[in-house]
């Protein structure tokens, strides 16, 4: 994942500097991933990912599991981690793409990504994005007094109100070569939430502003063929989720790891029955 300017990974995950000074804050993804149980859909897609891999090299198998059993059992492993890691990657440069796209910055030639790009660029044309439209876009966000803080992909003006009004969104981006173009998951309103509610954003110099007041939050699914704006219910109701995330985070992260076990009482001697 790209790193943002003041983010920095620890023993517990990623936090932010309060360039002001102030305590480290926790990232929102990292409350997310902590406090969000994703095992039920990532262990049958790894699973699958595993099995796919053995079935494709099924006939190179058996001298190495009699041979190189530890190697093989190594590689096999690492099938679904490489895969999500690769993902991960290809997101990062989308995201570093359409935010070039945003500053009129010189986009590297990543044949990759450019797929990507390009519904990207259709999403803007099907709306009349402009320069003007854009509020701002890879912005930091801090809620000090909860001891958060989070990027924000985009913040755009859209004709989306009644009488094609303008209303002022917050939008992230999700890529992938998989999932249909309208898919989302739940944690992605924990996530826009988080965000929405934060109390100040982070200028590039550093100076600092109020958090604007955001109408309307939605993810921008980019796809190598379709993309598709999913509006999302990111409310104070949702907001006071990622609450609750944010205290589980907190408590995990300050748990110890390894407590001393307790020792059995001297021996005695044995108690009589009554």
């Amino acid at each position: 994942m790209t790193q943002p300017k003041h983010a920095q990974d620890t023993d517990n995950g990623r936090y932010y500097q309060d360039p002001a000074g102030g305590p480290d804050l926790v990232s929102v993804t990292n409350v997310i991933d902590t406090a969000v149980n994703k095992s039920m859909a990532l262990v049958p897609w790894g699973v699958k990912l595993t099995v796919e891999h053995l079935f494709d090299h099924w006939p190179l198998l058996g001298d190495r599991v009699r041979d190189d059993r530890t190697a093989l059992t190594r590689e096999v492993k690492a099938v679904h981690r490489d895969v999500r890691e690769q993902a991960a990657n290809l997101g990062d440069r989308v995201h570093t793409a359409a935010e070039a796209r945003l500053l009129g910055a010189p986009i590297a030639d990543d044949p990759e990504v450019a797929p990507y790009l390009h519904q990207f660029d259709l999403w803007l044309k099907s709306w009349g994005v402009v320069d003007d439209d854009v509020e701002a876009t890879e912005i930091t966000v801090l809620h000090r007094r909860l001891g958060y803080a989070g990027t924000a992909d985009l913040m755009v003006w859209l004709p989306s109100g009644p009488a094609g009004r303008r209303e002022l969104w917050l939008i992230d981006y999700k890529s992938s070569a998989t999932r249909r173009a309208s898919s989302v998951y739940p944690e992605n309103t924990l996530q826009l939430a988080a965000l929405r509610y934060a109390e100040t954003a982070l200028l590039p110099d550093d100076t600092e502003e109020p958090m604007p007041r955001i109408e309307r939050t939605g993810v921008l699914n980019l796809r190598a063929k379709s993309h598709a704006l999913v509006p999302m219910p990111a409310d104070r109701s949702a907001h006071r989720a990622f609450r609750g995330a944010l205290e589980t985070t907190r408590w995990l992260h300050a748990a110890k790891s390894s407590y001393p076990a307790l020792a059995a009482p001297a021996a005695t001697e044995p108690r009589k029955a009554a």
